[in-house]
């Protein structure tokens, strides 16, 4: 069972809650899906039954198309925020991982095509591995970290918080004016270009600068 850790193994101590995701934060992922920017961050939740463990095996969906990889830095939540200022965020964060937004492609085009909601695609039971967390005290620049995802040992996605169209801080602030986040809950920031079919049998690599390398195989 998914629990958060520290990059120690320790539990973190706060419960599991809704993982709040950033769709379309980078202009090259944008521009390689053809999708339109959006006026204002594109948000959809994950519930907490999504998460496990980054170390683990990843397990894809069989039978519904393409299941794509889609790397993000993750943001802990460790206190309220409701309707938050700017000066309120940095204290609110415990710290930073990276997930996975496991994505079934096919599905997520076919609802795309007939306007409706992303979470059959997005939502499934596993569909975000989730690292251990490095504690915010222990980032030098939040908003200037480098991450990057290797499948087979080839580079495949390659970015830096300072290329999101909206920062930790404005994102942070922008999702607590529309509803309440709680001790636990997890953000996920938005994932670059690079996007792809998982296969069974990839191995997998996530880095974050020097502060986290995680691998996994694809079963």
């Amino acid at each position: 069972m998914y629990i958060h850790r520290d990059t120690k193994s320790n539990a973190i101590g706060l419960p599991l809650g809704k993982i709040v995701c950033v769709g379309r934060n980078y202009a090259d992922h944008i521009e390689e899906l053809n999708n339109a920017v959006p006026d204002e961050p594109l948000l959809f939740i994950k519930p907490a039954t999504a998460l496990c463990s980054f170390a683990e095996p990843i397990s894809i969906v069989a039978g519904q198309g393409e299941c794509h990889n889609e790397l993000e830095i993750a943001i802990l939540i460790k206190s309220p925020l409701t309707k938050a200022s700017e000066s309120d965020i940095f204290p609110a964060i415990w710290g930073y991982g990276l997930g996975l937004d496991l994505t079934l492609r096919d599905v997520q085009n076919r609802l795309k095509e007939m306007g409706l909601p992303w979470e059959r695609a997005k939502s499934f039971d596993y569909s975000c591995p989730m690292s251990d967390f490095v504690a915010r005290e222990q980032i030098i620049d939040g908003e200037n970290l480098a991450f990057s995802l290797s499948i087979n040992g080839e580079l495949r996605q390659q970015g830096n918080t300072r290329l999101m169209l909206n920062n930790v801080t404005k994102l942070l602030v922008e999702i607590s004016q529309s509803f309440t986040l709680l001790p636990g809950d997890i953000v996920m920031t938005g994932t670059p270009k690079g996007v792809g079919p998982l296969l069974i049998g990839d191995k997998v690599e996530a880095k974050m600068e020097h502060y986290l390398r995680i691998c996994s195989t694809v079963v």
